[in-house]
């Protein structure tokens, strides 16, 4: 009887070190393919429009229901994947030059672009497949 050597494991442990690694990677892209929320900062929303990225603005104000509603189906569809972009939480009542910028009247307005153009607008929707095919627009 011939004695195995270690080497003779060698090329079956690359390949699951290869398989491990692959799983890795594909598990690291779709977290990258998320929708993120963050507060807002003009310097974030300033970085992703000039970049062409998709982003939006929800004008939220922690007195309003149906904001709560709005952020719960944003919560929701965190998990999805397909939704690679950043939404920016602005808070209503203390972002008075950006809500005249942009034309925002009320709360629970969310309002979606693709770089620095507008792709839509919504306003106390807070139904998560509303929300999706808003943001989607900019994709």
């Amino acid at each position: 009887m011939t004695p195995l050597s270690t080497a003779s494991f060698a090329p079956a442990r690359t390949t699951g070190l290869r398989s491990l690694f692959a799983a890795a990677l594909l598990t690291a892209a779709g977290w990258a393919q998320a929708l993120e929320l963050k507060p807002f900062t003009a310097e974030a929303l300033a970085a992703a429009q000039q970049a062409g990225q998709p982003v939006a603005v929800h004008f939220h104000a922690e007195w309003c229901p149906t904001c709560k509603l709005q952020e719960k189906s944003l919560q929701q569809l965190k998990t999805e994947s397909g939704l690679d972009m950043t939404v920016l939480v602005a808070d209503y009542d203390k972002e008075k030059e950006l809500k005249k910028a942009m034309r925002v009247r009320s709360q629970s307005t969310l309002v979606v672009f693709r770089g620095t153009q507008e792709k839509a607008r919504l306003g106390g929707d807070t139904a998560a497949d509303k929300i999706r095919a808003a943001l989607k627009t900019a994709l």
